[in-house]
């Protein structure tokens, strides 16, 4: 998984990410609100670890909060030394999906994330994706556009589906590079800029209308605009 931990406690944060890295997990950390926002609104997670006191403006229900508004449905486990009752009631109103209170047993957060990710995979799960008139049959593994069908190699596969399940959103090398290709590390070649072109040629150059564009200096997108 993919995790998220807003904390601004150094001790706290490191040990959550130590325990998670040790159990196969990858996380990115902020240590507060303002930071904390940015990234879980611009960056894909299976789940957040929010804390409820942060500083920089915004505190962990107000980012939580914040995210529902604009239909971000990532699970959030909130992480709080806020024990009481209507503590627990008004982190779970503002829109968290569990509630952990400090201190806390690392296997017991460990198994409520896992129990947060996989409530929210089995919710979500599809079986055909959509952008535009471009469709992808998830378990017939088939990708067709304007009802003509596209022949798709394994890898391609896997970057269309990663691009349509972001779709209009902007996705940067690095991202595919960990979600696509498994790599935690920039391997310097150009191997996402070869497969973005063999895409493009397969789903664009015969459609009045491009879908997968560049975005100068970011990553790519598969913009329903065109």
């Amino acid at each position: 998984m993919k995790l998220l931990i807003v904390e601004d406690n150094a001790r706290v944060a490191g040990f959550l990410a130590k325990g998670l890295a040790e159990s196969g997990h990858t996380t990115d950390r902020a240590d507060n609100g303002r930071d904390g926002m940015f990234l879980a609104a611009s960056e894909p997670y299976d789940a957040i670890i929010m804390d409820r006191m942060l500083p920089g403006g915004i505190d962990g229900l107000g980012i939580i909060e914040a995210l529902r508004r604009t239909g971000n449905k990532v699970p959030i486990l909130i992480l709080s030394a806020m024990s009481g009752v209507d503590d627990r009631i008004k982190g779970l109103q503002s829109g968290g999906d569990d509630y952990l209170v400090k201190p806390f047993s690392f296997g017991e957060l460990l198994a409520r994330l896992d129990a947060l990710v996989r409530r929210s995979r089995e919710s979500t799960a599809e079986t055909v994706l959509v952008v535009a008139d471009l469709h992808m049959d998830l378990l017939a593994h088939k990708v067709s556009r304007g009802g003509k069908a596209i022949t798709m190699q394994p890898r391609e596969f896997r970057l269309l589906e990663y691009l349509m399940r972001h779709a209009n959103q902007v996705v940067t090398r690095t991202m595919l590079l960990q979600n696509v290709w498994n790599y935690d590390f920039d391997p310097q070649t150009n191997v996402v800029d070869v497969h973005i072109s063999k895409l493009r040629q397969k789903i664009d150059a015969d459609a009045g209308t491009p879908l997968l564009r560049t975005i100068r200096n970011s990553g790519y997108m598969l913009s329903t605009d065109g």
